[in-house]
C-alpha cells in the first residue's frame, strides 16, 4: 500500500471484528512510528498497548462505572476550546449530525445518544487498544509531536491491513485506565485507540473534509 493510499483510506472505524491481531504485525508498526518527527527528537510518546485479560478488565470496569452512571474524572487537559468559533462549531456539529443519523439516532435523544458513546469504552469490538501518554512538564509542541507519532500509527497500521480509532473519550475515565495500566504519575492520558480489523458488516458514512481553498493558501511568485 502506498502513503496515498494509506491517508485516503485511514478513517475512524468504529467497528471491529474479534478477528486477534498477529503480535508481529504491532510490533512492525510501533517500530517503524518511532522514527515520527518530534522537536529535538524528545520523542515525548508514551504507549501502552493492551489486548487480552487486560483489555477485558478495562472495559469491564469502565463497564461498570457507566452502569453506576459514574461521574467522569476531572480531565487533565481542556479537549476542545469552551467556545468553538466558526467554520468550526459547524464541522463538528455536522460530523454529530452525520455520525448519530447514520445511526437513526435524532438529536433530541438524548439517552440513545449516551449508548452509542459508550461503545468507545468497549472499543467498538476491538480486540486490541493503545493508550498514548504524555508527560504532564510537556509543552503545546511536545503535544503536536504526539499527534504526528498517532498519525504514523494509524497509517501504517493501513499497511497491515488493519484500521483504527483514535478516542480522546478514554481520557474521560483516566483514572480506571491507570488502575489496570500503572502509568507513572508524571503522565498524562491524551487518548486511547482501538486497532483490529474492520467489520464489514457495519458501515458508517464516512465524513468528509472542506475543499482545498477553504484551509489551503498557495503563495506563488
Amino acid at each position: 500500500m502506498n502513503v496515498y493510499d494509506a491517508v485516503t483510506t485511514r478513517r475512524a472505524v468504529r467497528g471491529f471484528t474479534d478477528q486477534p491481531i498477529p503480535q508481529p504485525a504491532l510490533e512492525r508498526v510501533l517500530s517503524a512510528a518511532a522514527w515520527s518527527p518530534s522537536g529535538s527528537n524528545l520523542q515525548p510518546w508514551h504507549t501502552y498497548v493492551v489486548t487480552g485479560a487486560p483489555l477485558a478488565e478495562l472495559k469491564k470496569r469502565v463497564g461498570e462505572r457507566l452502569a453506576a452512571e459514574d461521574s467522569w474524572d476531572e480531565p487533565q487537559y481542556e479537549m476542545y476550546p469552551p467556545e468553538l468559533k466558526s467554520p468550526y462549531r459547524e464541522r463538528r456539529s455536522a460530523f454529530g449530525t452525520q455520525r448519530y443519523g447514520a445511526l437513526g439516532i435524532s438529536r433530541e435523544d438524548v439517552e440513545a445518544r449516551q449508548r452509542a458513546a459508550a461503545d468507545n469504552w468497549a472499543c467498538f469490538g476491538a480486540p486490541a487498544a493503545l493508550f498514548c501518554y504524555i508527560d504532564r512538564d510537556m509543552g503545546r509542541p511536545q503535544w503536536s509531536d504526539v499527534g504526528m507519532y498517532l498519525q504514523t500509527v494509524m497509517l501504517l497500521l493501513r499497511a497491515e491491513g488493519l484500521h483504527s480509532c483514535t478516542q480522546m473519550a478514554w481520557a474521560k475515565f483516566h483514572k480506571t485506565v491507570a488502575q489496570v495500566l500503572s502509568p507513572p504519575s508524571e503522565l498524562i492520558l491524551f487518548c486511547g485507540m482501538s486497532i483490529g480489523f474492520e467489520d464489514p458488516t457495519i458501515i458508517h458514512p464516512r465524513t468528509g473534509r472542506a475543499p482545498l481553498d477553504e484551509t489551503v493558501s498557495f503563495v506563488s511568485g
